[in-house]
């Protein structure tokens, strides 16, 4: 294995969408295509729910619950959100695949 193929196969890459969130993993593809919402509670600011299970709550969520969409006309509407999405994204793709990630590319819109 060359040492080129080595490093792309431990980078990442991640698309910061206004309607969707992708991660690319080298050697692997898209490893996750999620939507870029989020529930949190309204009683006390805590995350419910991330992504898919977010967006499913659009519409039958309770009053105590909003959901909201972190990147709004192509930037980042709010940064504390977008830093909880990404961390849970990745979190995610952490339980999946153990390979260790020596770089990671990030595109906003």
């Amino acid at each position: 294995m060359s040492l080129l193929t080595r490093i792309l196969a431990r980078s990442a890459s991640i698309d910061l969408g206004t309607s969707n969130t992708l991660v690319y993993l080298g050697g692997k593809g898209i490893v996750l295509r999620e939507p870029s919402v989020v529930a949190i509670s309204r009683d006390n600011g805590s995350i419910i729910a991330v992504g898919l299970e977010a967006k499913k709550m659009i519409g039958r969520n309770p009053k105590n619950i909003e959901i909201i969409r972190p990147l709004k006309d192509g930037v980042i509407a709010d940064f504390d959100i977008t830093k909880t999405m990404l961390k849970t994204f990745l979190s995610k793709i952490s339980s999946w695949y153990s390979v260790p990630l020596s770089k990671f590319i990030v595109s906003t819109p």
